[in-house]
């Protein structure tokens, strides 16, 4: 409870949020039903219910601690994890390896939860690399291992690694961020991220026209994109002296990177998906795709957002 007194931005934010989003369940929702446009609202719907998630988590990681916060996390990249491992093909000889796959996230949000900053950023990357490939090859088949491997390495550095990004953001010390310590960044990216898919998924869908790659997407055009640009720009800058460190001119420079990078994290994973003929399998989100939708945007943003922050104030 003594986060609530502690981190006094955090809390008005998340209230503000709160307000809002009553404010667009009950109101802005009902009248957007009601005028007829092809706005696709089960996605919409399912976008909502996936922002009370969010709002809720970060509140009760206000009042128990950003440790449960950081527990949250890691359950999300579970699902992540299991639902891109159920989606992806694999080799009958390859399903004995799976249990090195579930490994890595417990062990890497085990460094995340003591802090340990050097092991956390290359236990994946390098240990994982190097280990992955030993039991796969003892199992004795050879026949398409270099793309299970390939396969298997990449849902790893996706939903473990480039997601946990998140998670070690919460483990940051409060020097970094005073105003509302390292939650407060988390909450700030995730603010971001869904502003910026939430602008572009309207305006894309009201417009139409113009679309930025029609092969993957009939809701992500040139008018979605600016609009998402734009908003996600203000949103950064009016939020950033309650929640961050940042400085005007960076805290705009982290809005047109956050905007970018969770469009190509959309459109990377929409190709993926279509791929594997992919449409939706998911539970968590029902109607729009299982939780590797709402957390495509994330496998780009979060890296990159950590990785700044840190350089500019640890």
């Amino acid at each position: 409870m003594l986060s609530l007194y502690k981190y006094p931005n955090l809390v008005i934010a998340l209230g503000a949020i709160i307000a809002l989003l009553l404010c667009v369940q009950f109101i802005i929702y009902p009248l957007l039903a009601r005028t007829g446009l092809d706005l696709e609202l089960d996605k919409l719907d399912s976008r909502l219910r996936f922002w009370w998630t969010i709002v809720i988590g970060f509140l009760f990681g206000v009042v128990l601690g950003s440790k449960f916060l950081l527990l949250l996390i890691a359950f999300s990249c579970f699902l992540a994890l299991k639902e891109f491992l159920s989606i992806t093909p694999s080799r009958r000889a390859d399903r004995r390896v799976l249990f090195f796959a579930y490994l890595t996230l417990p062990l890497q949000f085990y460094w995340i939860w003591i802090g340990w900053y050097g092991m956390f950023i290359v236990f994946i990357p390098v240990y994982v690399f190097l280990f992955l490939p030993l039991p796969m090859t003892l199992l004795g088949e050879t026949k398409g291992f270099l793309r299970a491997f390939s396969l298997l390495n990449w849902i790893i550095m996706t939903a473990v690694f480039s997601l946990s990004h998140l998670g070690f953001l919460l483990v940051l010390p409060d020097s970094l961020n005073p105003v509302a310590g390292g939650i407060g960044l988390a909450f700030f990216l995730m603010l971001l991220v869904q502003v910026n898919d939430a602008s572009q998924f309207i305006f894309g869908s009201i417009t139409r026209e113009r679309k930025v790659i029609p092969k993957l997407s009939a809701s992500r055009t040139w008018s979605g994109l600016i609009s998402g640009l734009v908003l996600t720009v203000i949103v950064a800058a009016l939020t950033a002296p309650f929640l961050t460190p940042f400085s005007p001119i960076e805290a705009i420079g982290l809005g047109i990177l956050i905007a970018l990078t969770g469009l190509i994290g959309y459109i990377v994973f929409s190709a993926i998906k279509r791929d594997l003929d992919f449409e939706d399998r998911g539970t968590m989100t029902p109607g729009h795709g299982g939780i590797l939708n709402r957390v495509d945007t994330l496998v780009y943003a979060a890296p990159l957002f950590f990785h700044i922050t840190s350089y500019l104030y640890s």
